[in-house]
């Protein structure tokens, strides 16, 4: 009661010596305003017992210089409702070394408006054990400015329940360098949802570990824009279980640097609905050795405009199986130019009704050889 009529400046006047006598009692009957006569320097030179004693609502008053008088035994010491007292605008002051001090008891308990206060430095200078004490929800609670300020070790460190709680514009915010410290694990439990956020640049940051652990449902989610970001090198290093998951749509998007990074066993995987995919520009940049590995059920159900896309090198290249397994479509498609490709050996292999497949003006664009096995073939 008596302190009750002590002014900010006389509570300022107070010397060490007659600080460290005020009871916790005392102290938490101190006004705002006669708390806020403490120096930083008074401040820290409060005992654990008598910091014990400040309330919550005096704890928040604190200014941020006297914020910073804090020492790190008192943080350290600090109960959940005291800390519950703290603003995002005090925790935003603390010191690197100050942050140290957190407990992970404390830092669980911090809320999400709290923890908005935290600083990209502050964020970096949490050690792993601190890391861990955040909740998904508190980390999903987390700016993209702020996500930037985590270190490759504590993004290694984050268990896959905390990854959970992360949002695809904050794994969109990752730099190349964070994402190169994403785990085997942590990779596998990204949802499809998380990983559409990663942007082309990302996807293409992803070292062959990391798009190893990937599952065929993950890559099947990717954007077309997301999967041009693979390199040919590493389509070609996709598992056929991987492979499979790719959709058409994806497939269709494929560039042609990226179809030719396609392997001989990822072409003979293609199922007929993945083949219907593939543009007519993709079959033009296909290698004959890509071309050798077409299976005679995907050359069956081609487009016409697909099989448009065949250069007269690639026409030249299917075996004389191949172009048997061309469908009446597929034959009435080629080009005149094509025809030039085809073999007399390719013309009496096919059916009839493949042979009367061939337009009047592809027949006339035969050469004399070519003629003579087609004639034959209709006999």
């Amino acid at each position: 009661t008596q302190l009750s009529g002590f002014s900010s400046t006389s509570i300022d006047a107070l010397v060490t010596t007659q600080l460290d006598v005020l009871t916790t009692t005392q102290l938490a009957a101190l006004s705002i305003i006669q708390l806020g006569g403490l120096s930083s320097t008074e401040i820290g030179a409060l005992t654990t017992t008598q910091f014990g004693g400040l309330t919550s609502t005096q704890l928040g008053s604190l200014t941020t210089t006297q914020v910073g008088g804090l020492t790190t035994t008192q943080i350290d010491a600090l109960t959940t409702t005291q800390l519950g007292g703290i603003k995002s605008t005090q925790i935003a002051v603390l010191t690197t070394t100050q942050i140290g001090a957190l407990t992970t008891t404390e830092i669980a308990a911090l809320t999400t408006t709290q923890l908005g206060g935290l600083t990209t430095t502050e964020i970096g200078a949490l050690t792993t054990t601190q890391l861990g004490a955040l909740t998904s929800t508190q980390l999903g609670a987390l700016t993209t400015t702020q996500i930037g300020g985590l270190t490759t070790t504590e993004i290694d460190a984050l268990t896959t329940t905390q990854l959970g709680g992360l949002k695809s514009t904050q794994l969109g915010a990752l730099t190349t360098t964070q994402i190169g410290a994403l785990t085997t694990t942590e990779m596998s439990a990204l949802t499809t949802t998380q990983l559409s956020g990663l942007t082309s640049t990302g996807i293409d940051a992803l070292n062959s570990t990391q798009l190893d652990a990937l599952t065929s449902t993950q890559l099947g989610a990717l954007s077309t824009a997301q999967l041009g970001g693979l390199s040919s090198t590493e389509i070609g290093a996709l598992t056929n279980t991987q492979f499979a998951g790719l959709t058409s749509t994806q497939l269709g998007g494929l560039s042609t640097t990226q179809i030719g990074g396609l392997t001989t066993t990822e072409i003979d995987a293609l199922t007929n609905t993945q083949v219907g995919g593939l543009t007519s520009t993709a079959f033009a940049a296909l290698t004959t050795t890509q071309v050798g590995a077409i299976t005679t059920t995907q050359i069956g159900v081609l487009t016409a405009n697909q099989v448009r896309g065949f250069t007269t090198t690639e026409i030249d290249a299917l075996t004389t199986t191949q172009v048997a397994a061309l469908s009446t479509t597929g034959i009435g498609a080629l080009t005149t130019l094509q025809i030039t490709a085809i073999t007399t050996d390719d013309i009496a292999a096919l059916t009839t009704t493949q042979g009367n497949a061939f337009t009047s003006t592809q027949a006339s664009s035969m050469s004399g050889a070519q003629t003579n096995a087609l004639l034959t073939l209709l006999s």
